[in-house]
């Protein structure tokens, strides 16, 4: 019984290149996600905040202007109908 028991390790084909491609973008894909999660946990640079805030101050001064309201011309006047009895 020994005699037919066979093990050698198993034959495994190459991977194809889709199989390659598809492993490392994989990969890739993980890492930059990594890198996306990190970037928001970690905190940012001071000089990046500056930089930040001016845009901040500016759009707050862009919301505070009043804006002008455009005249609508579509509009009719709704006509009043009676009920007919």
């Amino acid at each position: 019984m020994a005699a037919e028991l066979d093990f050698s390790p198993p034959e495994v084909p190459e991977p194809t290149f889709l199989e390659n491609v598809l492993r490392y973008g994989l990969f890739f894909g993980a890492i930059f996600q990594l890198i996306c999660v990190l970037a928001i946990i970690l905190p940012i640079s001071k000089s990046h905040k500056t930089d930040s805030d001016n845009f901040e101050f500016k759009s707050s001064e862009m919301v505070k202007k009043p804006k002008v309201a455009a005249p609508q011309l579509s509009k009719k006047p709704k006509k009043e109908t009676k009920k007919k009895r």
